[in-house]
């Protein structure tokens, strides 16, 4: 097939890249590098099944032009991370919305299945065990920008849902809950790369609030071969389907669990949120997924534990040479 992946420089869209041009695909990547990094597609740039287009998919004639004779349209990309909303938040709105509705209308033009990647912030402070697709959403005020990422996001899904009942598109929600792995940048508030990168420098790991939040961590490679099986399952049509593991954690005990396997002499300190975010920011106590949607529609079943998702993201930093501990060989205890 031929598929356009928007947030292809991304670290999920890169992933889900490489997974679709070794399965034979053609890809159109688009990316505007605004939190993505061509870098992460380097190792790809010269396939003869690769088409990268730099710019935004708020750009109506981009958009437009790379969703041209596409088969199926992968819409990852989105203004994404806790720092971005914090310090973008008009224009990650802007980005979040009109973005997708640029590219819902090209696909509805071209015909087009399309996936549209969403979040578990969907669900806000609802902390049930097992999150199920129909479940209410739990929000604070609107006049705090920490809901509004999960308010753009639900406006996503509620213009899919129309278009899917109202026009006839063919598109599936996907609510994924923290994707992590190698290849994903700490940069803009990502808990695991960052406390990775802390430990191997040595350097002491900050745990915003309590530390007491639980959360589930799920492998991108895990979650990408997901993502192609739902665009084709013909019942997941017009459906949301969360994407994530059920291992919890709490993130102090993700802090203790990285420096065991980095062997790292790091510390670990407590930073109030109003430091980190400003004042009035909002978290919720847990966020567990129940998956058994994806497991019946596609089989999903993470591969991977907490462990070996820490190893891996330890294993990419130190073999990048990052830190004091990786330089001198003491990256491999724990």
């Amino acid at each position: 097939m031929r598929a356009l992946v928007t947030g292809a420089a991304g670290f999920v869209g890169s992933h889900l890249v490489r997974y679709l041009l070794a399965g034979g695909h053609t890809v159109v990547a688009l990316d505007d590098g605004s939190t993505g990094d061509w870098a992460n597609l380097s190792g790809m740039a010269d396939h003869e099944r690769l088409y990268p287009v730099p710019g935004s998919i708020v750009d109506r004639e981009i958009v437009e032009r790379a969703t041209a004779g596409c088969d199926v349209v992968f819409h990852l990309a989105a203004a994404v991370g806790a720092f971005v909303i914090r310090d973008r938040t008009l224009e990650s709105l802007l980005t979040n919305i009109h973005g997708t509705h640029r590219v819902l209308e090209a696909a509805h033009r071209n015909a087009s299945r399309v996936l549209i990647a969403s979040t578990s912030e969907i669900y806000g402070k609802n902390d049930k065990i097992g999150l199920t697709e129909d479940d209410d959403r739990v929000l604070g005020s609107p006049l705090k920008s920490r809901w509004s990422y999960s308010e753009a996001k639900a406006v996503d899904e509620s213009m899919t849902r129309s278009l899917v009942d109202e026009q006839g598109l063919w598109a599936v929600i996907v609510r994924l809950f923290n994707t992590v792995g190698p290849g994903q940048s700490g940069r803009y508030g990502m808990v695991l790369p960052r406390f990775v990168s802390m430990a191997l420098r040595g350097h002491p790991l900050t745990v915003f609030g309590s530390g007491e939040q639980i959360r589930c961590f799920c492998h991108v490679d895990d979650v990408v071969p997901a993502l192609v099986s739902l665009v084709h399952s013909d019942s997941a049509r017009g459906r949301a389907v969360n994407l994530g593991s059920t291992e919890q954690v709490s993130i102090e005990e993700l802090a203790h669990r990285v420096i065991a396997t980095t062997g790292s002499p790091s510390d670990i300190v407590h930073s109030p949120y109003e430091a980190v975010y400003g004042s009035g920011y909002e978290d919720m106590l847990r966020r567990v997924p129940d998956c058994s949607l994806a497991r019946e529609l596609v089989g999903f079943r993470p591969a991977h534990d907490l462990d070996s998702i820490i190893r891996s993201v330890v294993d990419e930093h130190t073999r990048a040479g990052e830190g004091v501990i990786a330089r001198s060989g003491r990256g491999d205890t724990g």
